[in-house]
């Protein structure tokens, strides 16, 4: 599957400060991820730790920390990762699907997902 990017604002729960942001969208991967710098510039903190297997099958400890997300208009809450300074940032499918978002590989782009059903 071809990855591309889409823009992104991450805002802080108490929306006072937020960064817009270029995130490759990545649907194999669980939660979004940022550099840890970028995150706590915005004032984000560390909520929780969790063990976690990266794509070479590595486990790692790694913090999470709990932002608003906006894509397109639409705006959810999410968990993202603190990503080591300098990685790319990362939007996941915990997000997409907060955002009730789909992934259009060929045309590489969101589109809304009206069919949720709600029970």
């Amino acid at each position: 599957m071809s990855t591309f990017t889409w823009p992104v604002r991450i805002s802080s729960l108490d929306g006072k400060r937020s960064a817009d942001v270029e995130a490759t969208v990545d649907t194999g991967t669980f939660f979004s991820a940022m550099p840890a710098q970028v995150l706590r510039g915005l004032g984000i903190e560390r909520v929780q730790s969790r063990r976690m297997r990266l794509a070479d099958g590595q486990i790692v400890d790694v913090d999470l920390g709990s932002v608003w997300v906006t894509v397109d208009g639409e705006t959810a809450p999410t968990l993202v990762v603190f990503g080591e300074d300098g990685a790319p940032i990362l939007l996941g499918a915990y997000a997409l699907e907060g955002l009730r978002l789909l992934v259009d590989p060929e045309g590489e782009r969101l589109i809304p997902n009206e069919e949720i059903p709600l029970y």
